[in-house]
């Protein structure tokens, strides 16, 4: 008795949700900081070296290339969530079949993937608008991206399997490594003269290495790493949720990736490239973000399914407050200097102009609130409602976007995607409550929250209308205050004392101060 209670106490205790997240959100952190510091000194490379045309096509390319990802099933998200709703199953024979299953359900679709990448890469000189000189160099660079997602389709296998087991941080590393060797390539054909066709084969190496090191670091880290031929229930039970995930899929990209074919198709491609420079800032903070609210899905996946659903609306509620935080810092700070950081980094002439670029930062901070909670109901295993629900939002944003857009121009899609996907914003709430058994947590009238944000959006839009700076020190200095400034202001005025205390909480827990 006495030799047990000393060896269990000599060992260390396994880490827990609170720890495996917050690791798990430094080596997000880590990665997509590595991803932005790498886009933020290739950008200007690639606009430079393709020119402000055939740039705005490769940003095109990029968004017609992962239309790709939903017709070839999904098999790697549907075995993250598989496993990390089995985390704590003994039954690595189960979790090995569940392996083989996806690999299966990826062989399933790949033909369909192929005829899709066929007849994207035949159609895509139309789709971006370009000349009918440049038809050929596009197809060239479509098929090489096409190539590019069909073969990272199994290579994404053993990243589902370390970030289903909630060992996403052991990979810290890694994908930092690989995202300066992903800016490398890019900028050495840029360099190297090979244009766009270079510039889209480096996507296409950079997803092979990618799936080999994630293969040697996933062997590495979890003891049953494998295959195992699958049974008809494993087999059923991938291919359920890989087809609601790639119909889910679908419909993201249809909202999120419909933008660039439509101006491309519409307008042109150097209205592309303006509208994408644009809100680079926004969108990359909103994928930061997100990256971070990921990390504690596997834990909340353990938790639904443990069905321990107050715990669980707690986390979710957590996550709700922290989104809003981040949406009055970084959309305020985004407001004031997004105009500053455009001219130094890229040169004015792709500035949109304040209203644009409101417009741009609402749809981010909307697309973190709708992320938010679609990532509850993927932990939930309930992918369906989210689907038929981005479906209507879908129905109603394409056609608002194809009539306002040669109207109206780029304000006219923004608010056609910001009023479309507002079905998102009401449906999502909903079902993620009743995936957690109808759990919720109370909180304060929604009202105030708003009222804050709309002031502090609106003065930050006047402000940054007006604001240039001349160089990056102050631009740095400028965008530290103002984050730091609006968030303290967010924090004491906007939230609630106990949403102030619970995230004071959790600090302290995250730092060690408390378990």
């Amino acid at each position: 008795m006495t030799n047990a209670t000393t060896t269990s106490a000599a060992s260390p205790a396994p880490p827990t949700l609170t720890k495996r997240a917050s690791l798990t959100t430094v080596a997000y952190a880590l990665e997509y900081g590595a991803k932005t510091v790498v886009g933020l000194i290739v950008t200007p490379i690639l606009v430079s070296h393709l020119g402000q045309m055939l740039y705005g096509v490769y940003e095109v390319l990029i968004r017609l290339a992962s239309y790709l990802t939903p017709i070839s099933g999904r098999p790697a998200e549907a075995l993250r969530l598989l496993v990390a709703s089995r985390q704590r199953s003994n039954d690595t024979a189960a979790q090995r079949r569940g392996v083989g299953g996806a690999l299966l359900v990826w062989l399933l679709f790949l033909p369909l993937a192929v005829l899709g990448g066929a007849a994207l890469t035949w159609f895509a000189p139309a789709l971006t608008g370009v000349d009918p000189a440049y038809s050929s160099v596009v197809r060239l660079a479509c098929a090489l991206m096409v190539a590019a997602v069909l073969l990272g389709g199994p290579l994404a296998i053993p990243e589902s399997v370390l970030y289903g087991m909630n060992l996403g941080y052991k990979r810290m590393e890694l994908q930092a490594s690989l995202s300066l060797v992903g800016g490398l390539l890019t900028a050495g054909a840029a360099y190297a003269g090979l244009g766009l066709a270079g510039v889209a084969g480096a996507q296409l190496v950079l997803a092979a290495l990618t799936g080999l090191a994630y293969w040697l670091i996933a062997r590495a880290y979890v003891a049953w790493l494998g295959v195992a031929r699958p049974e008809r229930a494993d087999i059923r039970s991938c291919f359920a949720m890989s087809g609601w995930l790639s119909i889910g899929d679908l419909v993201a990209k249809l909202l999120l990736a419909s933008d660039l074919v439509i101006i491309g198709a519409m307008l042109s491609p150097t209205v592309v490239t303006m509208y994408v420079l644009t809100g680079y800032a926004a969108r990359t903070v909103v994928i930061l973000y997100s990256a971070a609210v990921t990390s504690a899905m596997p834990g909340l996946g353990s938790l639904i399914g443990r069905k321990q659903f107050e715990w669980a609306a707690l986390v979710r509620h957590e996550v709700l407050v922290l989104t809003w935080l981040f949406a009055a810092a970084a959309g305020t700070t985004i407001l004031v200097w997004n105009r500053s950081f455009l001219t130094l980094w890229v040169g004015d002439q792709q500035w949109t102009g304040p209203l644009v670029n409101l417009l741009l930062v609402l749809i981010a901070m909307q697309s973190a609130f709708i992320r938010a909670d679609s990532y509850v109901i993927d932990a939930a295993l309930r992918p369906r409602s989210r689907v038929q629900i981005g479906a209507a939002a879908a129905v109603l944003t394409l056609p608002g976007m194809i009539t306002l857009t040669p109207l109206l121009g780029l304000p006219g899609l923004c608010v056609s995607i910001l009023a479309g996907r507002a079905v998102q914003s009401i449906g999502y709430p909903r079902v993620a409550r009743a995936c957690l058994d109808g759990e919720e947590t109370a909180t304060a009238s929604p009202f105030w929250p708003i009222i804050v944000l709309a002031a502090l959006f609106a003065a930050a839009t006047g402000a940054g209308s007006a604001l240039v700076v001349s160089g990056w020190l102050p631009m740095i200095a400028g965008v530290s205050l103002t984050f730091a400034l609006a968030g303290v202001i967010a924090f004491a005025i906007g939230l609630s004392s106990a949403d102030r205390h619970m995230l004071r909480a959790r600090v302290a827990a995250i730092i060690g101060r408390h378990r």
